[in-house]
């Protein structure tokens, strides 16, 4: 007889028997009737019942072996995750005194913005003299006049959704900080190309203030008023002309969509598909209304996703920031990019939390659903 024993992958076990008997002669009859071999085909009935229950025990003891190691390695991963979670945090500091850095760089840019417009409007050609530029869009699409007013509601609705969003995140400063690092350097470029370039207005139903020339304290109260209506039409405190290259308006419909986007979870793909066509149908309705060129809006958006987009590929891939051929860190803004970035040295997960501290019992219930919802 020979017998081999083959086990298979992970825990399944077949014990594989092959007997094969060979005899000289053929079995012998007893008297009565029975082969002389009856007595050896029962005790090998017998050895073949121990070696059955030989075979359950080794496959019980296999697969006892095989849940210890299963229980063995679940504890080795949730004591890995605990430990990557206690680096994890350690590697991403909140440093609020940067975010407070950045506020104060964007206050300044939209302060300055307001100066440049301001300026910039005394510039502005007369448009019963200079007619608006030829626009393709313009030629094909009639004029909408409540079409602007939907994109600064739209605005307003994206900006507050972000607002939101930000202050339940539990890395706000880390992002908050990249938010207006992007938000001032984007109205410092919007302050150059209209100082530079000083197109007249889009259509003849734009109305615009008169002309002060030397008066700076009408400037002033200009720059006043313009800063508490936020910049927006709909309040009536915007009837300075000049700023159209490049629209400040698609600006931050694009960058409050890329943030929403950016940092909220996968499983929200409603919540980003709906800010999206809040973003897209704002931008499409500033040209609907007239009050942007075409190129106005095509600059904006090309400049404010690769702006964010360059920003964040630097923060994520920090193999990047120590490679001498990266040519992203060439860019004039890279030594204020290490100012604010030195110290974060992982990507920043997408998790959220209070905003203000929980009583220890809620904290404790709030951590269970969180481990439950984990499993």
């Amino acid at each position: 007889m020979a017998a081999q024993d083959l086990i298979q992958d992970d825990g399944d076990v077949c014990i594989h028997v092959e007997a094969n008997v060979t005899t000289a002669d053929p079995p012998s009859l007893s008297p009565g009737g029975l082969p002389n071999g009856t007595a050896d085909a029962n005790a090998n009935t017998v050895k073949t019942g121990e070696n059955d229950k030989e075979e359950s025990k080794i496959c019980c003891f296999l697969k006892e072996k095989r849940l210890v190691q299963t229980l063995s390695n679940r504890l080795q991963q949730q004591c890995n995750y605990v430990k990557i979670a206690e680096d994890h945090g350690k590697s991403l500091p909140t440093e609020w005194w940067k975010t407070g850095v950045a506020f104060l760089y964007a206050v300044f840019n939209l302060f300055f913005t307001t100066v440049v417009i301001t300026v910039v409007h005394e510039r502005v050609p007369d448009k019963s003299l200079n007619p608006p530029l030829p626009d393709k869009f313009f030629d094909y699409i009639d004029r909408v006049p409540w079409a602007f007013t939907v994109t600064e509601v739209n605005g307003l609705i994206l900006v507050a959704l972000w607002t939101v969003q930000w202050i339940f995140l539990k890395h706000k400063a880390i992002v908050g900080r990249r938010c207006f690092f992007l938000i001032g350097t984007l109205y410092m470029y919007r302050c150059v190309t209209m100082y530079v370039t000083t197109l007249p207005v889009p259509g003849k139903h734009m109305v615009c203030a008169p002309k002060l020339n030397n008066d700076s304290s009408g400037k002033i109260w200009r720059i006043l008023r313009l800063i508490s209506g936020g910049g927006l039409s709909m309040t009536g405190t915007h009837l300075m002309c000049g700023d159209f290259l490049y629209s400040g308006h698609t600006v931050m419909l694009t960058l409050s969509y890329l943030f929403i986007r950016e940092y909220s979870p996968l499983w929200m793909w409603w919540y980003r598909w709906a800010c999206w066509f809040l973003s897209a149908s704002g931008v499409v309705c500033i040209l609907l209304g007239h009050e942007h060129y075409s190129v106005d809006v095509v600059v904006a958006y090309y400049i404010t996703t690769r702006l964010f987009w360059w920003y964040h590929t630097m923060a994520n891939t920090h193999s990047l920031r120590r490679d001498p051929n990266c040519l992203l860190s060439r860019t004039w803004w890279n030594p204020l990019f290490n100012f604010l970035e030195r110290n974060v040295q992982s990507v920043v997960p997408i998790e959220f939390s209070w905003p203000i501290n929980l009583p220890s019992s809620c904290r404790q219930r709030y951590k269970m659903v969180e481990l439950g919802r984990d499993e």
